[in-house]
């Protein structure tokens, strides 16, 4: 080996030490590689964990029921060690309510396994239950001091009351002053249920290096909306981080999501209504589960495997909450009066108002507004009417602008026209657009001007589509012979499932959305009848004018009736506009100014220069591409 290429050896050497060495992750970055893989072991183990519970559980059930009872004592001790005492009991169901809510709690694990809204019904008028015994689980995983894992589902609590009727104990009493307490506090008029575990005198039978305790929670959301296609879509599992954003499931269909970073809340949101627990500390890590149901009468199984600090020693409670009521903006953006940002819980996202500009259009626009007016009327069918009617007032202006431009074009079409006759021909096509374009730049008229107005006004209409499927404040009103403006409004409907129609149109014909339709229908004809500038139109291009608003029926007939009713009054007050515009704006003195604009000597817009720019590029195209044609 000569001396050079032992020297390209080193180099290469020096340079591979130098890599490894400059890019090396720093000590912070170890640690938080570490904290994750820890946190997902974790969560795998924990998802073990459960999933042999309920086999080992059976089991030993199984057997014991053939076995004498001092040998059932002492298998339970060896399977429960110092918890076997409270392995047996009776299951019971314990009631907490104040005047919103009626929640109990199950002996067999003392969770929260039942809750009732007082102030709402279902769709069906019966009493809104979120979940009953059968449907919702919570579940600590508890690790012994001889390395047992102990589920609380298992064993039985005491309820414990004292003075105070808004706060119950569920005690898991293990003897000798040892116990583990679930704590709930209901307050008057509140549908936040504070909920704190905090154990004493478990030193010697939970494991020395207990910080935390593994937590199952599980819940089944039931169908609550008329229409289970329609409540699907606002069906599913949210959660924020901490300092952080909310984020989501699917909503679409089965999801999971395992996550590292540190959770405030988790919520299972029905369309109008959610369950969220809230932990102080925040959840160290979790994995998310949403599926969903085909069986008559649920939508989607919820299910969250994470973890929660707990203090050994008992000095320090773990602090948890629960939101169990509507998801009302207003409600739920009240509890973060007051509180720094940092700290916010943002629980008004469960609302889905949009994203970026259309949030902000309800958030500062839409909401203040039809709250105000719902302070004054009690009907939600005029308050509809009245939101319609300020909206298109604030629109006027852009709403003239863009007549104004089409008009511009329509008083023009004489003069287009001829240049079609002056210019016949696909082969003249580029000549009959240039002078085209440039009698639309003389005269002050321009084909873009019309469609600017309509961009701006896309956030508003937008924002509304979004809002109005989830104000609950229309839901189980009535108006005209809508039954319930948060769902469809069917005058004909029918029972056989049939292919496509079924699964895209729905088993009904909803008047407002029928009606919207049939206005959209006049209206597009109304409006090609009016920008109409005489400039050819692409093949087909009436035809799919029309099909649009057919098109309307399909996608909304599902939708909820308010919507509808809006877009149906929307565009009746559109078509109104649209008839005043016409007999008060005379087009004589509009194609006077126009003719007047010619003399004054012309200024090119931007866009105007791009265009003939365009145009030029592409005239000399189709030059070359007829000189090589001759060439051949």
């Amino acid at each position: 080996m000569d001396k050079n290429t032992i020297i390209g050896f080193v180099l290469i050497g020096i340079l591979l030490f130098a890599f490894s060495w400059f890019n090396q992750p720093s000590p912070e970055q170890i640690e938080a590689q570490r904290r994750y893989n820890d946190s997902i072991a974790k969560i795998e183990q924990l998802k073990l964990q459960e999933e042999q519970k309920s086999t080992s559980t059976s089991d030993l059930q199984v057997e014991e029921e053939i076995l004498p009872d001092s040998i059932k004592l002492a298998r339970r001790e060896q399977a429960f060690g110092g918890f076997a005492s409270v392995t047996t009991g009776v299951d019971e169901q314990i009631k907490l309510e104040n005047e919103l809510l009626e929640v109990r709690f199950s002996t067999k694990g003392g969770y929260l396994s039942y809750a009732r809204l007082k102030k709402y019904d279902t769709y069906d008028s019966l009493p809104l239950v979120l979940f009953d015994e059968q449907q919702a689980l919570l579940n600590l995983a508890l690790i012994t001091a001889s390395n047992k894992v102990i589920h609380t589902t298992d064993l039985y609590f005491t309820p414990v009351r004292g003075d105070d009727p808004n706060r119950l104990t569920m005690r898991l009493n293990v003897g000798e002053g040892a116990c583990l307490d679930f704590v709930y506090t209901l307050p008057p008029n509140e549908y936040r249920m504070d909920f704190t575990i905090q154990g004493t005198g478990l030193n010697g039978l939970l494991a020395p290096n207990t910080t935390s305790v593994d937590l199952t929670w599980e819940q089944t959301a039931r169908q609550l909306e008329k229409g289970r296609k329609y409540e699907d879509r606002y069906t599913g599992l949210y959660y924020k981080y901490v300092g952080d954003d909310v984020g989501n499931l699917s909503e679409s269909g089965n999801d999971s999501e395992k996550i590292s970073n540190r959770l405030k809340w988790i919520a299972y949101k029905n369309k109008f209504f959610s369950t969220v627990l809230i932990s102080d500390d925040g959840f160290e890590s979790a994995m998310l589960d949403s599926r969903a149901v085909e069986a008559p009468g649920v939508l989607m199984d919820f299910k969250t495997f994470t973890s929660v600090p707990f203090d050994l020693q008992g000095k320090t409670p773990t602090s948890l909450h629960y939101f169990i009521g509507p998801n009302r903006y207003g409600l739920l953006n009240s509890y973060d009066k007051e509180i720094a940002k940092e700290d916010q819980l943002d629980l008004e996202r469960l609302v889905p108002l949009g994203a970026s500009i259309f949030r902000w259009v309800n958030k500062y626009f839409i909401i203040p507004i039809f709250d105000f007016l719902g302070n004054y009327l009690s009907s939600y069918g005029l308050i509809i009417l009245l939101l319609t009617l300020i909206v298109k007032l604030v629109l006027l202006p852009l709403t003239y602008k863009s007549y104004i431009s089409s008009a511009k074009m329509r008083v023009l079409r004489p003069q287009v026209e001829e240049l079609n006759v002056k210019y016949p021909g696909q082969e003249k096509a580029m000549e009959r657009q240039k002078a085209t374009m440039e009698l639309y730049s003389r005269a002050g008229a321009s084909p873009m001007s019309g469609c600017v107005p309509m961009l701006l006004q896309m956030p508003i209409l937008i924002a509304l589509f979004m809002f109005f499927p989830s104000a609950i404040e229309l839901r189980h009103q009535s108006f005209l012979w809508a039954k319930d403006l948060s769902t469809y409004d069917a005058i004909v409907s029918w029972d056989a499932q049939i292919p496509l129609v079924s699964t895209y149109f729905g088993n009904h014909i909803s008047l407002f959305c029928l009606l919207m339709v049939i206005v959209n229908l006049i209206y597009t004809k109304f409006n090609m009848e009016m920008s109409n500038t005489g400039q050819q139109q692409m093949p087909g291009m009436k035809a799919m004018m029309y099909m649009m608003p057919l098109m309307l029926l399909v996608f909304f007939n599902q939708y909820a009736s308010g919507l509808n009713f809006y877009y149906f009054i929307s565009t009746l007050m559109t078509v109104g506009q649209t008839i005043l515009f016409r007999y008060t704006i005379n087009e004589e003195k509009l194609l006077a100014k126009l003719e007047e604009n010619k003399k004054k000597p012309m200024k090119k817009s931007g866009f105007m220069k791009r265009l003939e720019e365009a145009q030029k590029t592409q005239e000399e195209q189709l030059h070359r591409q007829k000189d090589q044609r001759k060439k051949r």
